[in-house]
């Protein structure tokens, strides 16, 4: 595709959500979430504009996919609210590690030696 054919696809299909969003409907769940479509108007079609972006949350599904494993084959699930919520956090910082090509055993133990609840500065965000 051409990059007009593409600028043209990328205005046919904006334009056509824009006059669907801008319907009403009878029904008031439809209402609320056609408001709340035109709040995220501009992400929508973000992966058309930006070539960066994938247009799938396939990555997304597939760095959940060890966590979710694990949690299914170690007794059926967690037993509860608080396994669940470590399970939750030890996946993040394992998986950040793992992105980040760090060795995640000397990253929990200090995590674990900490006094007070802490996020390690190897995971932190690089400052802007």
């Amino acid at each position: 595709m051409s990059t007009h054919g593409l600028a043209v696809a990328r205005g046919r299909l904006t334009a056509a959500l824009a006059i669907v969003l801008g319907r009403t409907s009878s029904v008031a769940d439809v209402d609320r979430f056609a408001a709340h479509l035109s709040v995220e108007f501009p992400a929508i079609f973000s992966f058309l504009f930006d070539p960066t972006l994938d247009a799938t949350n396939w990555r997304a599904e597939q760095a959940l996919r060890p966590a979710v494993v694990t949690r299914k084959m170690a007794g059926r699930g967690n037993r509860s609210l608080r396994g669940a919520a470590t399970q939750q956090v030890l996946a993040s910082v394992l998986r950040t590690a793992h992105l980040r090509d760090l060795d995640a055993v000397p990253l929990v133990v200090d995590l674990l030696r900490a006094p007070t609840p802490t996020v390690s500065a190897a995971l932190q965000a690089p400052r802007q």
